[in-house]
């Protein structure tokens, strides 16, 4: 990246977050064991879907995923950049009402999914397409829209532009994106996405380690959602790899954590709704396989995409945080190639263009601290009067 780290970081977290996405996508909604006997073994690149190897794809979303092209993660993080180009600033809940609504719900763009140009909001989730009820129809004040949404992992799935937005500033990034996705989450979705946006700022700075990055969540993270990094975490430095055993001790490790239950695809009557005792299952286990693997690229995608349930939100995360740690060329040139083929994208594009971002957000925020400065040195200076 002729020596331009925050670029090649940038590009890195996004472009290997699409990847993560789009090779998890084929396994999501199945669980591990399921996977290993679908395909005879571990999944070790881009397959078919289960589903549509299977013929029993869905008439409605999440519709057709696998084959490597991207999915609705991508998509909002796409437009979520999208918005941080317009404004060149940090984003508010106001924000997303105001420059990421019109792209969800106004303009078309190409859906993979599809295979057509048509509103992102065709392809949204439920959860995701609140958005579009509370603020557009509901008229909802939106830094308290997310109340009574579905706790889930929507808004942490496209969170990462604002780690890269607030790169080396992890609590900068945890603020930022609790304020802005209030508007879509609430309870330990919201939450969420404010540790995975920390955890990008700090995978995004020149001297982060996976170590660093876990103590960065640790060190932010509250309730049930401390609590399951903690918890997961720690199981994944005990191990060498994922493999073998390694998935069902992560899945072990979170189960007292989680809202859905075991069977996946069947949510418990009581799953999904707000709690300060549980977390949502995908950072988590990100953050433990990113452990497992020593936040190795390659290894902690594959890892989400065979541990299934959740697996493409499960390596996109993953795959932002290894690649942000690793740069672009941790992320497999041939996967990078066959993603962008199979979406129609550019998976690259967003990570230059949060680079440019980042640079003018620095800017601006070395000039209002330098005004606050002064403002601080004239309230101080000279004797106190006695």
């Amino acid at each position: 990246m002729n020596g331009d780290r925050l670029t090649d970081r940038a590009i890195g977290a996004l472009a290997g977050a699409a990847v993560g996405d789009a090779l998890g996508g084929a396994t999501e909604g199945w669980e591990s064991r399921e996977i290993h006997a679908h395909f005879g073994g571990w999944v070790s690149g881009i397959v078919e879907s289960i589903r549509r190897s299977r013929g029993i794809e869905k008439p409605f979303s999440p519709f057709h995923k696998g084959d490597g092209h991207v999915t609705d993660d991508t998509l909002m993080t796409r437009v979520l950049v999208q918005a941080y180009a317009t404004k060149r600033d940090h984003l508010d809940a106001y924000d997303v009402e105001r420059l990421l609504l019109p792209l969800i719900v106004d303009e078309k763009t190409w859906i993979p999914e599809l295979g057509r140009e048509d509103l992102l909001y065709h392809r949204l989730f439920l959860a995701e397409k609140w958005l579009v009820l509370k603020l557009r129809y509901g008229h909802a004040d939106p830094r308290e829209a997310g109340v009574g949404n579905i706790v889930n992992c929507g808004a942490a799935m496209y969170i990462a532009p604002v780690g890269i937005a607030n790169a080396g500033a992890p609590e900068r990034a945890y603020g930022e994106a609790l304020e802005l996705t209030g508007a879509h989450q609430a309870s330990y979705g919201r939450e969420a996405a404010g540790v995975l946006a920390a955890c990008v700022a700090e995978a995004m700075r020149p001297t982060a380690t996976v170590e660093s990055v876990v103590q960065v969540a640790l060190g932010l993270a509250k309730d049930g959602t401390r609590s399951a990094i903690e918890a997961v975490a720690r199981v994944g430095a005990e191990l060498d790899g994922w493999r073998d055993d390694g998935l069902a001790a992560l899945r072990d490790a979170f189960a007292q954590f989680d809202s859905v239950g075991e069977a996946y695809a069947a949510p418990a009557q009581n799953a999904r709704i707000p709690s300060r005792l549980h977390s949502i299952e995908e950072l988590p286990v990100a953050l433990g396989l990113l452990a497992a693997t020593g936040g190795d690229y390659g290894e902690t995608v594959l890892g989400g995409v065979n541990y299934g349930r959740d697996s493409d939100s499960i390596a996109s995360m993953g795959g932002a945080l290894a690649g942000a740690l690793g740069g672009a060329d941790a992320v497999p040139r041939d996967w990078l190639e066959d993603v962008s083929k199979a979406s129609r994208i550019d998976v690259e594009e967003a990570g230059r263009e949060m680079a440019t971002v980042a640079v003018d957000i620095y800017d601006k925020d070395v000039r209002r601290h330098e005004e606050r400065a002064r403002a601080m040195e004239g309230l101080t200076a000279g004797e106190v009067p006695a």
